[in-house]
């Protein structure tokens, strides 16, 4: 990773995501969570195209996020050199790989910002949005008791409609934790609430705009 490439990106791609995406942040509560991220996090947001890494990269331009992204991004070339030096983190979805995991742990452990799109690929025609989220990134959020923040997109990119992010408050996961319950069932349950709080930010922004 290169935190010179990325300053570097940052700056002179400033005005041409403005330009292409003229992205609206909106907030469920600015005072306890706005675009500046303090100490480790996890950003969850929904996937709506390949742009939302673009378009969280400049929500959240103070810091450096290290972002999940599937294995075939990083057999394309120059692409994929790129979102290596950029940072991003290759996650292998057909292979029993975890290294990924352990990777995210040791960014976090450094006070490093994590972003995670957990539906893992883009929905298809017909399918329901957000895809059930894959159930990691809240395991990784147990173990390293980070806060998971919540975000939605709504995927409005190169279109007159300025794309809309909405942040939610942060997130406790270990505070979710029932001992009562064994651990796939804390964990499918932490899982399913953080996905509908990101629907429910959804929801927020389409009566923002009615």
């Amino acid at each position: 990773m290169s935190r010179l490439l990325i300053g570097f990106v940052k700056l002179t791609g400033w005005p041409v995501q403005w330009l292409c995406f003229r992205t609206k942040v909106s907030y469920e509560n600015r005072a306890v969570q706005s675009r500046r991220i303090k100490g480790s996090a996890i950003v969850v947001s929904n996937h709506t195209a390949l742009y939302d890494y673009a378009v969280l990269l400049f929500v959240f331009f103070g810091r450096v996020l290290r972002t999940q992204m599937a294995e075939v991004l990083f057999e394309k070339g120059l692409l994929g050199r790129f979102l290596t030096c950029m940072g991003g983190i290759r996650v292998d979805r057909n292979s029993h790989n975890m290294g990924f995991v352990e990777q995210s742990l040791k960014i976090l452990e450094k006070s490093g910002v994590l972003c995670v799109f957990p539906e893992a690929r883009l929905a298809r025609e017909g399918e329901t949005r957000p895809l059930p989220f894959q159930t990691s990134p809240f395991y990784i959020a147990l173990e390293s008791g980070a806060p998971i923040i919540p975000v939605y997109t709504n995927g409005s990119y190169f279109q007159k409609k300025r794309a809309r992010v909405r942040i939610g408050t942060p997130i406790d996961a270990r505070a979710m934790w029932r001992p009562e319950e064994d651990e796939k069932t804390n964990l499918l349950r932490i899982t399913e609430a953080v996905r509908q709080k990101v629907i429910e930010l959804g929801r927020e922004l389409e009566r923002e705009q009615a």
